[in-house]
């Protein structure tokens, strides 16, 4: 194996399995897998790009560390040259953790400094400058996700957010650099004395010149769209192919499920239940018993063949208000376990295409159902890929962070997940 990732949900070790199997336009990209959780055993030997996801985005910041280590030790062991830690582009945490106590404690067992800290995804809007990231043309902190349920982003300067978070202090790269291309880049990380140091970028070109610049390290930090050049690195060496995204395709019964409170995701919903059946969850029911896995389970079987979708997401206001009654905590606990219920009795019943929405969601899913290594497929929307689970009785994942994918998401997804 040549390169490792941590990543911190599922939905986004999906999110940069897509980008290592895609790599850049006409030289391919890895041959990929997606491990969820810490695999037992060595990796099959022609994996090029290992993708561990874990549940560790939300947890006590002490417990995110040591599932991290957990799994930078498993990569270690199958020779990755470089591990990325991969969190969201949005930069999901609190001032507790846990992107900073989890980077800089892989940079200290890989004994680095001047590790690239950098969450830019233009192709989905996310943009640092200055230092500060922005989604679209709004701060983040004025994009909506200051409303996030588990982890509101009430700051867009990510260097003040890092230092409340982490032991040292942060460096700086500003645009200008990246913009003098990968060899300045390499020589402004080389001056720092911080571990962690924010790397700008507001273009495609802006990430590959720094994917390049980190050609030699062993860690980097990012969002998916760090490793838009990371498989060249590789294929310019002659360490792989460049092979690229399996072609993959698994029809069969279907259903959806949406936990993410996203806009993005509200706006998928409410187009898709405009022609296809949809129910939606009541949160104090599921607190209070009267609303099962059982009752979702039903609705999403009787109607097979026609896109059925199940959904819990709701509007900032609606989410403060149960939570505020119920505790936030207990809500969240609530609906994983709703959903992963939901899940287990879906495929046990013949479902063969889930669309999940929600990285919270979509992790309660897929530890529910245990499908080990997902293989990578063609990419639905940027940053969401087809996944096919192996075994007897395959399934055909898609799994979508709260924020991604167009607003006919869901209908494309079963498409894409079937073949077409």
């Amino acid at each position: 194996m040549l390169l490792g990732v941590i990543a911190d949900d599922f939905t986004g070790a999906s999110d940069i399995a897509n980008t290592l199997a895609k790599g850049l336009p006409g030289e391919g990209g890895l041959r990929t897998v997606q491990y969820l959780g810490i695999p037992h055993g060595k990796a099959e030997p022609d994996v090029e790009a290992g993708v561990i996801a874990l549940k560790s985005r939300s947890i006590e910041a002490a417990a995110a560390v040591e599932q991290s280590l957990a799994a930078l030790r498993w990569l270690l062991g199958q020779d990755c040259e470089q591990i990325v830690f991969k969190y969201c582009s949005t930069f999901d945490s609190t001032p507790q953790g846990n992107i900073g106590p989890v980077a800089e404690a892989l940079a200290r067992a890989l004994d680095v400094k001047g590790v690239v800290v950098c969450p830019a995804f233009p192709g989905a809007g996310r943009t640092v400058y200055q230092g500060h990231l922005f989604v679209k043309d709004r701060l983040l902190n004025e994009s909506g996700l200051q409303n996030h349920p588990l982890n509101p982003m009430t700051d867009a300067d990510i260097r003040r957010w890092l230092r409340l978070q982490t032991t040292g202090g942060v460096g700086h790269v500003d645009i200008a650099t990246v913009r003098e291309g990968p060899a300045s880049i390499k020589a402004a990380l080389r001056k720092q004395d911080n571990t962690l140091v924010i790397v700008d970028a507001i273009t495609d070109d802006d990430l590959v010149a720094i994917g390049r610049a980190v050609a030699s390290c062993r860690l980097v930090t990012g969002g998916s769209g760090i490793a838009i050049s990371l498989a060249a690195n590789f294929i310019g060496r002659g360490l792989a192919a460049g092979t690229g995204a399996a072609v993959i395709g698994m029809d069969g019964p279907e259903a959806i499920l949406a936990g993410s409170c996203s806009g993005a995701t509200r706006e998928q919903v409410d187009i898709h239940r405009k022609d296809h059946p949809a129910l939606a969850i009541d949160v104090a029911g599921v607190l209070d018993g009267s609303v099962t896995a059982a009752d979702l389970t039903s609705f999403l079987l009787a109607n097979r063949g026609r896109a059925p979708l199940v959904y819990s997401s709701g509007t900032p206001g609606e989410v403060q208000a149960v939570q505020a009654r119920f505790g936030r905590e207990t809500v969240a606990a609530a609906l994983d376990g709703l959903f992963a219920s939901t899940a287990r009795e879906l495929v046990k019943a013949g479902i063969r295409r889930l669309v999940v929405a929600g990285g919270e969601t979509s992790g309660a899913v897929v530890s529910a159902l245990d499908l080990g290594a997902l293989t990578i497929g063609a990419e639905i929307d940027p940053g969401v890929p087809v996944l096919l689970s192996g075994g007897d009785e395959p399934v055909a994942l898609a799994l979508k962070s709260g924020n991604f994918g167009a607003p006919d998401f869901f209908t494309k997804a079963l498409e894409r997940l079937a073949g077409r």
